[in-house]
């Protein structure tokens, strides 16, 4: 059994008491596609049970924390404490169609005066595979208790590379267009699967060779960024600098893929 941290344990904690429910709420989801109200609103009751089934959890392990809650908004704590970065059902709108690929995502960020904030915990839990993407800064990233490494391959055309698509006025669709059109044509595959941070996690484990994507919020990614950078990945915004929630951009990949993307990312932004 792999030894970390009690703060692991209490993300691992809150984020299995949360499951069962979305578990089963996933599992009726198909029943309501017909129904006169339709899912959307039983599926944003989920994302909320669960956020509070999380925030009752977390505050019980560490009472004067503050929250970063994708749903609740920012709840204050004691300054001089870390806070919670909580995303209770990140791929919702898989989780709507009945697609079986959504997660809780949930992460430490430390204040320290006269720093930049710091995430030092992360967890991306998959309900339905019971899987458990961790990492500890120093301490590297695991799932369950298997240690991750960021893929190895070094040649382009052999990669796998994940992306979101812009949709419903979210995101720049002429310019995730020249980014793609740049990328694509050198990669094996491009793949959409619509949680971001399922898709930082499987980069992580190699399931995925890269990844960019914008417009996504912190508590989408801060879990994610923190499993890449500790199973050996680089993460940056598209300018290759460390403000990717800043600017609310990441482009991941072990050191030769992500300086590869970078400079067809580049190339494809400069022409816009």
């Amino acid at each position: 059994m792999v030894s970390h941290s009690g703060l692991v344990t209490v993300m691992q904690r809150a984020a299995r008491k949360a499951a069962p429910r979305l578990r089963r709420d996933f599992g009726e989801v198909e029943q309501l596609q017909v129904s006169r109200k339709g899912p959307a609103d039983f599926v944003s009751m989920a994302d909320k049970r669960a956020e509070q089934t999380i925030v009752e959890e977390l505050r019980s392990a560490r009472p004067d924390w503050g929250m970063l809650l994708e749903e609740g908004g920012e709840i204050e704590g004691n300054p001089d404490k870390p806070r919670w970065i909580v995303d209770p059902l990140d791929g919702t709108t898989n989780f709507l169609h009945g697609v079986p690929h959504f997660a809780i995502s949930i992460a430490v960020e430390e204040r320290r005066p006269g720093a930049r904030p710091e995430i030092t915990q992360g967890l991306v839990y998959q309900p339905l595979t019971d899987e458990s993407f961790w990492a500890e800064k120093g301490r590297g990233a695991w799932l369950n208790d298997r240690r991750l490494r960021v893929s190895a391959r070094r040649d382009l055309s052999e990669t796998l590379i994940g992306t979101g698509i812009p949709h419903c006025g979210r995101g720049e669709v002429g310019a995730w267009g020249r980014i793609y059109s740049a990328i694509a044509p050198h990669v094996s595959g491009v793949r959409r699967f619509g949680s971001a941070a399922l898709d930082l996690a499987w980069v992580a484990a190699a399931r995925m060779d890269g990844f960019w994507e914008d417009d996504l919020d912190i508590w989408d990614t801060a879990a994610g960024v923190l499993l890449i950078r500790e199973a050996g990945g680089f993460v940056t915004d598209y300018r290759g600098s460390d403000q990717m929630f800043e600017r609310r951009q990441y482009l991941a990949g072990n050191s030769d893929i992500h300086s590869r993307l970078h400079k067809l990312l580049s190339g494809a932004l400069r022409a816009i």
